[in-house]
């Protein structure tokens, strides 16, 4: 097989997997499907969904923080960090010296509530300490200063005497903030950020946004961003993924997702978006009807399907193909070849 150029490959490629819950009582629980989705350096990739469709579970499976008892039971996760030989994640074991070196250091991670992620018995500047002296075996006066230049970079007041503050002694803002610095000590060639502004207010929201952007460019490190809100996603994203119930139903660049989305749940998650247009035209919110079901009642076909409005037939019992749609692909039987009397309405 011939081998594809360093400059051409992506950072991170997830090829067909799939990741499930085992349970002494039960069978197993698969709660994400065949998962196919590629990340270029320096470049944004968001999954979109609501909650319980599996974004932060396939997210997490790239540094192997999912709870023990999942296993990533089918596919790849390579990893091409620059000038470095590629990697299969998913073959490496949790606590392996590989998997270590990847962790914080190549790749790094910042999640939703940073107060439940950083210690609360230690200070925040021996917290990424610690990190810079793990992965690049500085000393601690030096680990100490390269930690106070990270808190003034990612805009932490007075970073000197922060770097000495426990996190319960920041507001929610500044913890986020000193969680950004921590996850870029190491300069990773990708960030993944677990919907980071979530539990935060709309001005630090965009605050932390506008910062997450600034230093993406002046790392020049990819992105892999979990989110909900279709704001978002919009302001930051270069692509797309939008997840339901463990399946990505459609995927690609986000301008072209977001101009002509094809598949039923992506127009339902727009149609649900409130716009100033329909404020000033006093249109109603449509909702999306239902909600998402558990993983165990997952149907053999589309997922979608006890909630989309045009289900026949063939969605329930046969998984969709993709259906190329330029710029991007959706996973929907009405968008196939066999089925395209039915077409979506656009």
């Amino acid at each position: 097989m011939p081998q594809t150029p360093m400059a051409d490959r992506p950072l991170l490629k997830i090829e067909d997997v799939e990741i499930a819950f085992s349970s002494p009582d039960e069978a197993d629980i698969v709660a994400v499907r065949q998962v196919d989705l590629a990340l270029g350096p320096g470049k944004t990739l968001c999954l979109v969904g609501e909650s319980g469709c599996g974004k932060s579970v396939t997210a997490r499976a790239v540094l192997h923080l999912n709870d023990q008892n999942a296993v990533i039971s089918r596919g790849r996760i390579l990893f091409s960090p620059p000038g470095d030989e590629t990697v299969d994640i998913a073959a490496l074991k949790s606590d392996s010296l590989a998997m270590r070196k990847i962790r914080g250091n190549q790749i790094a991670m910042i999640f939703q509530e940073p107060m439940s992620s950083l210690s609360p018995v230690h200070t925040v500047g021996d917290q990424i300490d610690e990190m810079i002296t793990l992965h690049e075996g500085l000393k601690p006066r030096e680990a100490r200063e390269r930690t106070v230049s990270l808190l003034d970079q990612v805009g932490v007041p007075g970073p000197r005497e922060r770097a000495d503050s426990y996190p319960f002694q920041l507001s929610g803002g500044l913890r986020q903030r000193a969680m950004i610095a921590m996850a870029l000590a190491c300069k990773p060639a990708l960030l993944i950020a677990d919907e980071p502004t979530t539990a935060l207010d709309v001005t630090t929201q965009a605050q932390i946004l506008d910062l997450l952007k600034e230093l993406q460019e002046d790392y020049g490190m990819a992105m892999l961003f979990i989110t909900h809100d279709l704001g978002v996603v919009a302001e930051i994203a270069d692509e797309v993924a939008v997840m339901y119930l463990g399946d990505v139903v459609e995927q690609g660049n986000v301008f072209d997702v977001f101009r002509a989305p094809r598949h039923p749940y992506t127009q339902a998650l727009m149609r649900s978006i409130p716009t100033i247009a329909r404020k000033k035209e006093r249109q109603r919110l449509s909702p999306i009807k239902g909600t998402v079901p558990s993983a165990k009642d997952r149907p053999e076909g589309c997922a979608f399907t006890s909630r989309c409005p045009y289900a026949f037939e063939p969605c329930a019992g046969t998984k969709p193909d993709r259906a190329p749609l330029g710029n991007h692909v959706a996973r929907c039987h009405l968008l196939t070849e066999s089925a395209r009397k039915n077409e979506v309405p656009a």
